[in-house]
């Protein structure tokens, strides 16, 4: 060790050392940071820790598809490569939407182990993402369409599950997971409670018709009994939640609506019927007004058109 540290800080086996504003140049250089992984796998996890389940194994496939792709550990990839699998991503026949959210997933991934000092320089970025198309529009159901699907389904269960998708616009998995204890009267209807992506919690209002609707479901209205229950009396998995919906939309209206298709046409159908754009990003949990504001973009009511002779 140098003699130039400071004497006054106590020598650890990983030579690390509390770090103080005032010390001069001389003293930071010979301060280390103590190593946050050994492997390319911890570092992984530790970049995947704290995030959803489906978020885990979505961002850990793309990884490892990318990983298995250059053959190399990470100290050794090169922003070359990674230009490389983006544009053998973008040759084959991916969908715009995939190849951009596999490349963000790895950018992520390096920005993360470069700010835990894994790595001396973050690889990922330089590298540009593609852009691709927002096919919001294309996932939006008109009102007459979400109350075709409504009324048209028999299965009281799968038209509930169909009704309270649009009316408090909640994600699948938040349907799927929700309990009865997640559920409180208000007023002449009700509320939820839901753990939201990215770990907010979040209460929406149930309207007074689907509140009693709800309640004639049959199960036990027991506190952590499901909501939407399935034959074994378990939770539904949201991939079945998905593929039920999706289903019944193809054949009532012949276009394979999944879940999102009615969050997304609650929040349109909602503004253009005078919502405040702050309640619809409160409800829809948005990070921010500009992100609600892609609906308005979505749906015009009005172009420049009209103006033209």
């Amino acid at each position: 060790m140098s003699d130039s540290c400071p004497e006054n800080l106590p020598m650890c086996d990983n030579d690390s050392y509390r770090v103080n504003s005032s010390m001069d140049q001389n003293d930071r250089q010979c301060l280390s940071i103590p190593r946050q992984a050994e492997t390319d796998s911890q570092v992984i996890q530790l970049w995947l820790h704290g995030r959803s389940q489906h978020t885990q194994r979505a961002y850990q496939k793309d990884v490892q598809d990318f990983l298995d792709s250059v053959s190399k550990p990470l100290h050794q990839i090169t922003l070359g490569d990674l230009q490389q699998y983006s544009d053998r991503l973008q040759s084959k026949e991916m969908a715009p939407a995939s190849c951009r959210r596999k490349l963000s997933a790895i950018k992520s991934m390096f920005g993360f182990i470069h700010r835990v000092g894994y790595l001396v320089f973050d690889v990922g970025k330089p590298l540009r993402i593609p852009a691709c198309k927002d096919k919001l529009a294309e996932r939006i159901l008109t009102e007459e369409e979400v109350h075709a699907v409504i009324d048209s389904v028999k299965n009281k269960r799968d038209r509930l599950i169909i009704k309270t998708l649009y009316y408090t616009a909640i994600r699948v998995s938040e349907l799927a997971s929700l309990k009865w204890k997640d559920l409180q009267t208000r007023n002449e209807g009700g509320q939820l409670t839901i753990l939201c992506k990215g770990g907010k919690t979040n209460t929406v209002l149930i309207p007074a018709d689907l509140w009693i609707e709800l309640h004639t479901l049959p199960s036990s209205v027991s506190d952590d009994n499901p909501v939407f229950m399935s034959r074994n009396g378990k939770h539904l998995h949201p991939g079945h939640v998905r593929r039920i919906v999706k289903n019944l939309a193809l054949e009532i209206i012949g276009k394979g609506a999944t879940p999102h298709y009615y969050r997304h046409s609650a929040a349109s159908h909602a503004i253009a019927n005078g919502c405040p754009l702050n309640l619809i990003q409160t409800q829809l949990n948005h990070s921010s007004l500009a992100v609600t504001g892609k609906y308005l973009h979505s749906m015009p009511s009005i172009g420049i058109a009209k103006y033209l002779k």
